[in-house]
């Protein structure tokens, strides 16, 4: 038997929906998040009067000063998007398309940041924000198919009860895609949402080989396909180059970050950065 979600799981809850541009009434809320609308526009209410959320005079809400606050605190220690965004840049100028950045966030995936395409036909669709079920979508399908088997499998169960926005797509084809992309080393995600447009994916991996966010290309499907074997060479590429920031941020010369005193390489599980080095090159697409 499901437990009900505590008041504090159902506010952080109203707090995710409002990280997507798209959710703004109470309407919108109630939908995203599940709850009825009593207990939406009670939770919203306390978000507003706390600071974490804002009110317009259109009844619109969005997210409060004091998110940015913390925010800011967080994005001092390691900021995915700042370490990413040079190789979006660079993606973008090789391809024209638009370039993504994927992050996980509670059984979801965010896009957290984005540079849009100079092809006249383009993925504007993708917004920063925009929140999707683990395995909708290119960058989302890599993070969840590089996830390790249990928790992909728990993952996908509950991708499985969101996907009614998604007609073409079924937790039985999710899982397929998944498998299909570990074998090759990247995601193909066509046609799926939108007919005529798609991604390509890879996993950006931390040091123990665990997905913390993905690059995607999105584009027409048509030069997804035509330029497939390229574009797979360029996001394995600037996924390494991401991964290997972010470990230098995370694990600094000397050992990891607030760590106590340990034998010089040792890492917060005991493991050697050198061991967790080796481990991490076999595990990149």
């Amino acid at each position: 038997m499901a437990t009900r979600p505590s008041p504090v799981q159902r506010a952080l809850a109203v707090l995710r929906a409002l990280s997507d541009p798209e959710v703004r009434r109470m309407s919108d809320v109630a939908r995203a998040t599940g709850l009825d609308p009593a207990t939406t526009s009670r939770m919203l209410d306390m978000l507003v009067q706390e600071g974490f959320a804002t009110r317009d005079d259109k009844r619109c809400y969005g997210i409060g000063p004091e998110v940015f606050q913390l925010a800011d605190v967080g994005q001092r220690r390691v900021d995915l998007r700042e370490l990413a965004h040079p190789a979006l840049q660079r993606l973008q100028e090789s391809f024209e398309d638009t370039a993504v950045l994927t992050e996980a966030s509670r059984g979801e995936a965010v896009c957290s940041d984005v540079v849009t395409g100079t092809f006249p036909v383009h993925a504007n669709y993708v917004t920063v924000g925009t929140r999707r079920p683990l395995g909708v979508g290119a960058g989302s399908l890599a993070v969840l198919a590089w996830l390790p088997p249990a928790e992909r499998t728990r993952r996908l169960q509950q991708t499985a009860r969101k996907l009614a926005n998604y007609p073409r797509l079924h937790a039985a084809s999710i899982a397929a895609e998944a498998e299909a992309a570990r074998a090759r080393g990247y995601v193909l995600f066509l046609d799926w949402v939108v007919e005529g447009m798609g991604g390509i994916a890879v996993p950006i991996l931390d040091y123990d080989g665990r997905p913390i966010g993905a690059l995607s290309v999105a584009a027409l499907s048509n030069r997804i396909r035509s330029r497939e074997t390229s574009l797979a060479r360029h996001l394995r590429q600037e996924a390494r180059r991401v991964t290997g920031a972010w470990t230098r941020v995370v694990v600094p010369a000397g050992g990891p970050q607030c760590a106590g005193p340990r034998s010089s390489g040792a890492s917060a599980s005991g493991i050697s950065i050198s061991k967790r080095s080796t481990a991490l090159a076999s595990a990149l697409p």
